[in-house]
């Protein structure tokens, strides 16, 4: 009985990715816990191991294949004593790399790191997408929101995202095909809506003789590609296509700035104290072997004193240590602080998890390790998903001050300009002080104005008093 090998889903997010090499070929046997792929996400290329023992019977997808969907079968396995081109012929097809829809939500998934394995005996077993149609005069049940419809007349099921979105553009969503589950209108099916300029929302209702009639929402489309590449001249430029990673952070940054009302507090902090209390630290760590020689067991950057000031400041003002949902805040326990790690291609948020509770040669060793791991592309998604809050530094180019952009689902996040020399006036006299800016965005639905103060002031008290961060 040929065993079916698909897509994993390697974080919970996770809707497609690119199955960069195969480390076995057709013919070689496997064990459990053999690494079998190396799977490409948005953020990272990981290893993924076998779940069962077999022989290769067939590789379905080839090795370089972009946009596998999760669940799409990539390759099959013939058990104990088969044949093993009996088992590649009966085990299935490879679904397509590039579907026309995307779920608003990725299918349920193994864990991490495993690939998903099923016995069949008739092929391959059908993507968790594919509709079910209901016997006669049952009620058709929506999995993803547990909504029933009694008849196909009745009423028309979408995501909120989608209805929202077709709100907005003034698109009847009950005139859209679904594509999710059951029929369910997801997202992508709005957006293919509004780009083809059909299912346009029914005509409103008249207005009471007198009353003047609103006028309808005029939708801004943004250009196509071919509109924009008219632009310029032919021959001019090159294309280079979006990998997961920028076509995640695009999404994401829309999402972002669409969804989430942000609000701006500003706050300059002078380092001097903290310099010199980094200086002191750096010259007092202890000496260890490594292989390349003699070398420090830590070395502070103002960097790390920010992550645990931030932290500790979310712990004195807890109800800033929070995130937004539609039913409930969500009050943290813990402050684990992400940090904005650039790497080739685009951005990373590696999370110090307990930041409040580290020490900070705790937090710049952890910070190495992870940065490290983020530009080769080496970080699990544990180490990069969740966390409270995210702290953006771009001092080191020379950035006096910036606002950031809110990751979800975190409420904060805390954009850090470069230390600088300024003239300061303390006690009716002027003097020079080593300053740096700060901006805090906040998720206002969570954080509003008087609390995102209060939040930026205990950070401000900590960088200014650092040895409060020693005890």
């Amino acid at each position: 009985m040929p065993i079916n090998i698909t897509m994993p889903a390697l974080s919970p997010t996770m809707e497609e990715g690119n199955l960069s090499k195969w480390l076995v070929k057709e013919g070689d046997k496997v064990s459990p816990g053999d690494v079998i792929a190396e799977i490409e996400t948005d953020k990272a290329t990981m290893e993924v191991e076998a779940v069962d023992e077999g022989t290769v019977a067939k590789l379905v997808v080839p090795a370089g294949t972009e946009g596998v969907k999760v669940n799409a079968l990539i390759a099959v396995l013939a058990a104990e004593g088969e044949d093993a081109g009996a088992a590649a012929k009966s085990g299935g097809d490879a679904a397509p790399a590039k579907a026309e829809a995307k779920q608003d939500k990725a299918p349920i998934s193994p864990p991490v790191g495993e690939m998903s394995t099923k016995s069949t005996e008739g092929g391959a077993v059908p993507p968790s997408s594919q509709r079910e149609t209901p016997p006669s005069g049952l009620p058709a049940i929506s999995p993803t929101r547990g909504e029933i419809s009694q008849s196909p007349e009745g009423r028309t099921f979408a995501s909120p995202l989608a209805r929202r979105i077709a709100k907005e553009a003034g698109v009847d969503v009950s005139a859209v095909t679904g594509t999710g589950p059951h029929g369910r209108v997801v997202k992508a099916d709005v957006d293919a809506a509004i780009a083809g300029g059909g299912a346009q929302a029914a005509p409103a209702a008249k207005a009471p003789a007198g009353v003047p009639a609103a006028a309808p929402a005029t939708p801004v489309k943004a250009m196509s590609d071919d509109q924009v590449l008219k632009l310029f001249e032919q021959g001019s430029y090159d294309l280079v296509p979006h990998d997961n990673m920028r076509k995640t952070i695009a999404r994401r940054l829309v999402e972002a700035k669409t969804t989430i009302p942000h609000f701006y507090l500003t706050l300059d902090c002078e380092l001097d104290a903290l310099l010199a209390l980094r200086t002191q630290i750096n010259a007092a760590a202890p000496v260890k072997k490594t292989d390349k020689g003699d070398a420090p067991a830590y070395k502070l950057s103002v960097n790390d004193m920010v992550i645990k000031a931030m932290a500790m400041a979310l712990k004195a003002v807890p109800d800033a240590n929070a995130s937004w949902t539609e039913s409930a805040m969500v009050k943290h326990k813990h402050a684990d602080v992400g940090v904005a790690v650039s790497i080739p291609g685009g951005l990373i948020t590696p999370i110090i998890r307990h930041a409040d509770e580290k020490t900070l040669s705790t937090i710049s060793n952890e910070m190495k390790d992870l940065a490290s791991r983020a530009r080769s592309r080496k970080l699990k998604p544990e180490e990069y998903q969740g966390g409270t809050t995210a702290v953006s530094n771009l001092g080191m180019f020379g950035i006096k001050d910036f606002a950031a952009v809110i990751n979800p689902p975190h409420a904060t996040i805390l954009a850090v300009g470069a230390g600088e020399e300024r003239a300061v006036v303390k006690n009716g006299e002027i003097r020079i002080a080593t300053v740096m800016s700060v901006t805090l965005s906040t998720d206002h639905r969570a954080v509003d104005g008087a609390l995102g103060a209060e939040l930026l002031v205990a950070f401000k008290r900590l960088i200014e008093n650092p040895m409060g961060m020693l005890v």
